[in-house]
């Protein structure tokens, strides 16, 4: 257990950052797997825009890495383009 004030504190705040993290992360995999699951390009162009930013956002807070987030996005650009 930590004996310092400050560093009680930051194991409190990492495990409120943590969970704010782990819920922003698990929702933008929601979406893409709501995404991936669209037939209709007319649907799923709108909501590519949206996973889009939200994967941008997370690898701006280094929640997941920039290349992860490059990868994801093209290949889901490639599926929305794909889509009739």
């Amino acid at each position: 257990m930590a004996n310092h004030k400050s560093s009680i504190k930051r194991i409190r705040s990492n495990a409120a950052k943590r969970l704010r993290n782990r819920y922003q992360a698990k929702t933008t995999r929601s979406a893409i797997k709501r995404l991936r699951t669209t037939t209709d390009k007319s649907e799923a162009t709108p909501l590519l825009g949206k996973v889009i930013s939200m994967l941008d956002r997370l690898a701006k807070k280094n929640i997941i890495h920039k290349n992860k987030a490059s990868n994801n996005k093209s290949k889901l650009t490639k599926f929305v383009n794909g889509l009739k």
